[in-house]
């Protein structure tokens, strides 16, 4: 995305205060669906197809379709492989992990003879529905501008004049960099501070790499139910916990670019943690219409997320500058500003809500599902991610002031740098007895104003049913274009690595009738 000043002026200005970033808001709004292996495999467009469980965390509507009741069960593998450009130098990385995905139980009640309501169903179950297991790297050189100005930066932006004030007052930031040297002060004439300078060789070239290792995810707690209404019209819903588990390290390395040994510069590197968990809550309602056989018609509204979460954070910062300062490498952690624990900060994230509209054609529709020999379904979905926003917690630790005036000034930016989008998913089955052929699609369009972003999954897979038994596999390969910026200035440019994403997922559900 392209950044406007405002979102380096409010990071500088609060970053002893909040950590948080535009990014961390759309962390946890733009998600692809995902779900059993049947559902990826169609692209994860159920939105109408009912039938199916992973339809609870999409249209709960859906499982009213279910007359018996059934157990699944998700694991899957995913493998990841990260090309990055930064300034004009191509980077790759990889990461692969083993996960559980979309397992619980679905209940069907039969209702009495004669009666318009054929049957309720009441689901419980989990869906993993952000998998943040992804390691980055990017490297390139840069004669503009250096990752210690924004140390500068915060000082000036918040008129530290001080150097001994600036020595300990950001913790996780400027009070680091000239406690090691990385930035120090500089005199007039007179021999007074006259203000801060960077030791970073900008001139004579730097070498910036930078690698960023992320783990966790979130997973969706869900409580469903729907009814069947003359096998003509379904309604449901959902109540859903979604519990989150996010931890990222990153490292940000910049050395001279020179073989010059003795121009008080050779290297400095940031490594930070962040640590973030908590849970949330939100509600989903849909309903599914077959105006004809054949034909299923579905729409789906999903509630934003309320989220409370916590960070936990930690930096650190080593360097060597040629003797400056003392001989030896420095280094210095935020530990020795808060007793050796992390700093931390609690808030409310607010994600968008979502509407689905769906439809299905399904091939030979009888009510013995045995004799269905083919359907293809899609979905439309809308979704406005500029809605999401920070909240401040009311809490005597924080300092509610100062938070309230930097989320004020984040949702602002997030209002500016987003847009409403609309996303796109395709599917099919195909038939013979007991064995299925599956393929499918989804497009993921852009969330950005100013940026060029997509999701693209194509999946395909098998499915085997027989005796109250179902084994189905997936292979969804999916591609993220996306952007990273390791640092913003307000008074220098900064670039933008490009990310190129590309991750192929093994998926396989187990079933059984109950």
């Amino acid at each position: 995305m392209k950044i406007l000043a405002s979102i380096a002026i409010l990071i500088i200005a609060s970053s002893e205060v909040c950590a948080q970033e535009p990014a961390d808001a759309l962390r946890y709004s733009w998600l692809t669906q995902n779900g059993t292996a049947r559902n990826q495999a169609i692209g994860g467009a159920s939105g109408s197809l009912g039938g199916e469980f992973s339809t609870m965390f999409v249209n709960p509507a859906g499982i009213g379709f279910f007359k018996t009741s059934e157990f699944v069960f998700t694991p899957y593998y995913n493998m990841q492989k990260n090309k990055s450009s930064y300034r004009q130098t191509l980077e790759k990385a990889s990461k692969n992990n083993f996960n559980l995905g979309t397992t619980g139980f679905l209940f069907s009640i039969p209702a009495y003879h004669n009666s318009n309501i054929k049957n309720f169903t009441i689901g419980l179950g989990i869906n993993r529905v952000a998998d943040f297991n992804s390691r980055i790297s990017f490297n390139g050189s840069n004669n503009k501008s250096s990752y210690s100005e924004k140390y500068l930066e915060e000082l000036v932006y918040n008129n530290v004049t001080n150097p001994d004030s600036a020595a300990f007052t950001f913790p996780f930031g400027s009070s680091l960099a000239l406690n090691t040297y990385v930035i120090d002060t500089t005199e007039a004439a007179d021999g007074s501070i006259s203000g801060y300078k960077s030791l970073a060789s900008v001139a004579t070239g730097l070498n910036q790499q930078s690698t960023i290792i992320t783990s966790g995810g979130v997973t969706d707690i869900s409580l469903a139910g729907a009814v069947n209404l003359k096998d003509k019209l379904f309604l449901g819903g959902s109540l859903s916990i979604p519990v989150v588990n996010y931890d990222r390290r990153s490292a940000f390395k910049e050395s001279d670019a020179t073989a010059n040994s003795s121009n008080n510069f050779n290297y400095f590197e940031v490594t930070e943690t962040l640590k973030t968990q908590g849970f949330g809550v939100n509600g989903k309602l849909g309903v599914i219409y077959k105006p004809v056989e054949y034909v299923r018609l579905g729409l789906a509204f999903h509630s934003p997320t309320i989220y409370q979460l916590t960070d936990k954070y930690t930096a650190e910062i080593s360097s060597d500058l040629e003797g400056y300062g003392g001989a030896g490498i420095k280094k210095q952690n935020s530990g020795v500003f808060t007793s050796d624990v992390p700093g931390e900060s609690k808030y409310k994230l607010s994600t968008p809500w979502k509407v689905i509209a769906s439809a299905s054609y399904v091939f030979r529709e009888v009510a013995n599902v045995k004799k269905q020999r083919a359907f293809i379904t899609a979905d439309v979905e809308y979704v406005n991610y500029k809605a999401a926003g920070f909240e401040v917690i009311n809490d005597a630790n924080n300092d509610q002031a100062d938070t309230k005036k930097y989320f004020t000034q984040l949702n602002a930016t997030i209002d500016k740098e987003y847009k409403s989008a609309f996303n796109f998913r395709l599917g099919g089955e195909l038939k013979f007895n007991t064995i299925m052929f599956r393929l499918g699609g989804a497009y993921y369009s852009n969330p950005y104003k100013n940026e060029k972003a997509s999701r693209v999954k194509l999946g395909g897979g098998l499915g085997y049913r027989n005796k109250g038994i179902f084994i189905d596999v997936a292979y969804v390969h999916t591609v993220n274009k996306d952007v990273h910026y390791p640092y913003r200035l307000q008074d220098n440019s900064y670039d933008r690595a490009f990310i190129k994403n590309n991750a192929g997922n093994i998926v396989a559900t187990i079933g059984f009738k109950i």
